[in-house]
């Protein structure tokens, strides 16, 4: 059912509250209506007088009459799949008037596909949060929102309209906290079609979870402290043979002088 049946079912109750046998005129709705593709909408014809003539709805579509009185009938037009003109004919004192019931269809968010990549990362780095909502339109008055837990993230209007459906597509780059990994990540998409007369529809993504993990050392800096390590390592054996050489050569040298001493006493 339509997210406006509400609507027509509305109508359908004043209907008959106002103008069961009564002469009063009866409720005859908006003449702007926005159903969703493939729904059914329920229009009421009412005359201007209370005895009209010939009240007929002229439609090409699908028509029921579920309910009528002298002064009005109440019909229902279903599997409405593009914009419609409406005629509501009757006649009154020999004179004919119309009333026309511009139909506008719309797509509605059915489904709204959260993607979090990657789903696992290290805190402190970026991931990216993207929202696709298939086939809507109009476009204008869309607002998609990301969540993460109660807390929005980040949120976009789409602006102008497009005269067939077609996704509409929301990314967000953000830094992982550690926290993150205890929140559900969601997004929501909300059609609000009040200026085009019709109503508010809302749909949410399934949740979905972000794995955080400890940030993993920087390999660059480990090679660079190792490669520093190292030779280290070869300065202070470099330095420690050269002493151990030097100590030799004296004591060789200490050892030649003493015998030529001897000698000469």
């Amino acid at each position: 059912m339509s997210p406006f049946g509400g609507w027509g079912m509305l109508t359908a109750f004043l209907v008959l509250l106002c103008c069961r046998g009564s002469g009063v005129k009866a409720f005859q709705g908006p003449e702007h209506l926005m159903v969703g593709s493939g729904e059914f909408q329920l229009i009421n014809c009412t005359a201007s007088c209370t005895d009209p003539k010939k009240l007929v709805l002229e439609t090409h579509l699908n028509k029921t009459l579920l309910e009528s009185q002298a002064q009005w009938k109440l019909f229902k037009v279903a599997n409405i799949s593009k914009d419609e003109k409406l005629l509501c004919s009757f006649t009154c004192g020999g004179r004919q008037e119309t009333k026309v019931f511009n139909i506008t269809v719309f797509y509605p968010p059915k489904q709204v596909l959260l993607t979090l990549w990657p789903t696992s990362v290290a805190a402190g780095t970026l991931f990216t949060i993207e929202c696709r909502v298939p086939a809507v339109a109009p476009l204008e008055g869309l607002t998609v929102t990301l969540l993460r837990g109660t807390e929005i993230l980040y949120n976009h209007t789409f602006v102008g309209t497009a005269p067939s459906p077609q996704d509409a597509m929301v990314s967000h780059n953000t830094t992982a906290h550690r926290e993150d990994g205890h929140h559900n990540f969601s997004c929501e998409a909300q059609m609000d079609l009040r200026s085009h007369g019709g109503g508010v529809v809302h749909r949410v993504s399934d949740p979905q979870r972000l794995e955080v993990k400890e940030p993993e050392p920087n390999t660059q800096m480990v090679i660079i402290i190792a490669v520093l390590i190292v030779l280290l390592l070869v300065f202070v054996t470099f330095v420690f043979l050269c002493f151990v050489f030097s100590q030799k050569w004296h004591r060789g040298r200490t050892d030649e002088e003493a015998p030529r001493g001897e000698r000469l006493t």
